[in-house]
């Protein structure tokens, strides 16, 4: 699509010229001779517009600050036969991308317009993908109809403009992160930085250095300085996810950047100011880990200023029936099948089961049995054993044993290596969730990472 630019210009001359430059430069181009028909004209949406200073109806920094007020971002380039530093000086600061005095230079015109027309394209496309982002977080898009999920709701609408701390619990896969993400692309800092740090995915001796930044050699393998997720998040908010994993030396560190907003880089000395919101999440009792001195009082209360309870899905089941239509919907564009929903005995399995591993283990128990089903309705022979046998619902052949007498014999090694994969399915990649749902420590699970030569995200 071809680009669109204003030239308003009262001389004939100068007009004329302009406009044959601009044809040439592979623009389309509509001329005015006065400010005021220029701005009626603003709906047809210009990516540019050439604007002389002198005009006979309006000064041209009067148009500049029209069309500022009605688009901050159109690009707008200021032609004057003034050529003063003053006049060009207070055209800049009215907001003109640049300054040309009469003479004009063509050359520098044509690279000033391509410039300003580039960067215009960007600030449109940063602008949609803010929309996308703030309609993929508003609270239409959380599937719900239960009253302890609206009770949620409303919790959060108390918070989204102002810079509390607010501390989401709530078991695993109950959606704590998404909440979180409508907090900050709802409230007032929707246009800044949303960072997110998982802290117990983040090796403990790098997590330091990952939220506040290293120097240049502060330690081995440092070669570089390294900007943390507290200064990138700058303005904006940081979601500091599983807190409770969180060291007590680094705990301290987060006490006194609530406090004072400031911290250092791992083995620096400058003092670095932050304007952070943060917002933290947990899915274990931090009041019992303060009384089992593994986690700061100071820090807790700071914390847990504004505390928001998520529901497990076992406390809000009528949402399974809702959130199993919705996950048909998604998998099916995804997928490309044309699954027509489940069948009665399925969904009371559905219902009934307590859903540990919550919306995040329906959602892939929901993806599985789309790609198993070669029906139009999921059925109970391709839900997930656990499943049926949590209902009662046989899972065994033959004599009761765990396998048919005609199954096959699968190595021991192999089992393992395939629960410790269904345990990171589950927990979204949960080193931590994954080794307490397997009940191993989680040194034993890092051994069977590299002994099975599982790909994942180290804690």
């Amino acid at each position: 699509m071809e680009k669109l630019v204003f030239i308003i210009d009262d001389e004939e001359s100068i007009l004329k010229l302009v406009s044959q430059w601009v044809r040439k430069w592979g623009y389309n181009i509509k001329t005015f001779t006065n400010g005021q028909d220029a701005i009626n004209a603003l709906y047809e949406d210009p990516d540019l517009i050439l604007l002389d200073i002198m005009l006979p109806d309006i000064h041209g920094n009067e148009v500049l600050e029209i069309i500022k007020k009605k688009n901050p971002h159109l690009p707008v380039i200021m032609l004057s036969a003034q050529g003063s530093v003053e006049v060009a000086i207070q055209s800049v600061r009215l907001g003109a991308f640049d300054y040309f005095p009469k003479p004009i230079d063509s050359t520098r015109l044509e690279s000033a317009i391509r410039n300003a027309i580039k960067n215009y394209d960007l600030e449109r496309e940063l602008k949609k993908l803010k929309e996308n982002l703030r309609a993929e977080y508003s609270f239409n898009n959380i599937i719900t109809a239960d009253k302890k999920m609206q009770e949620t709701f409303r919790m959060v609408s108390k918070v989204l403009d102002n810079n509390i701390t607010v501390l989401i619990h709530g078991e695993s896969g109950t959606g704590k992160e998404l909440i979180a993400r409508a907090i900050h692309f709802n409230g007032n800092r929707k246009d800044y930085p949303f960072v997110v740090v998982n802290c117990a995915s983040i090796p403990r001796e790098l997590l330091e250095s990952e939220l506040f930044g290293h120097e240049k050699g502060s330690f081995t393998g440092a070669h570089q300085k390294k900007i943390g997720k507290f200064e990138l998040a700058n303005g904006g908010t940081i979601f500091l996810d599983e807190i409770g994993e969180m060291e007590m030396s680094l705990q301290a560190k987060i006490l006194r950047v609530i406090q004072q907003k400031e911290f250092e880089r791992v083995g620096g000395n400058e003092t670095i100011k932050t304007d952070v919101r943060i917002i933290s999440a947990t899915n274990v009792d931090l009041k019992q880990a303060v009384e089992n001195k593994q986690f700061r009082e100071d820090l807790f209360y700071r914390l847990n200023s504004f505390p928001i309870y998520v529901p497990s899905l076992r406390e809000r089941r009528g949402d399974v029936v809702i959130l199993i239509d919705h996950f048909i919907k998604q998998f099916n564009e995804k997928l490309n099948k044309n699954i027509k929903g489940v069948t009665k005995t399925a969904l009371k399995l559905l219902y009934d089961y307590d859903w540990p591993g919550n919306i995040r283990e329906l959602e892939n128990t929901i993806e599985r049995c789309m790609i198993l089903s070669d029906n139009d309705f999921i059925d109970v022979d391709i839900l997930p054993n656990n499943i049926k046998g949590a209902s009662g619902v046989s899972t065994f052949k033959g004599s009761g044993e765990m396998f048919g007498d005609e199954s096959p014999i699968i190595p021991f090694e192999k089992l393992k290596e395939e629960a410790i994969k269904h345990a990171l399915k589950i927990t979204g990649g949960n080193i931590v969730e994954a080794a307490k749902k397997l009940k191993i420590g989680r040194a034993t699970f890092y051994r069977l990472l590299d002994k099975y030569k599982i790909p994942t995200q180290r804690v």
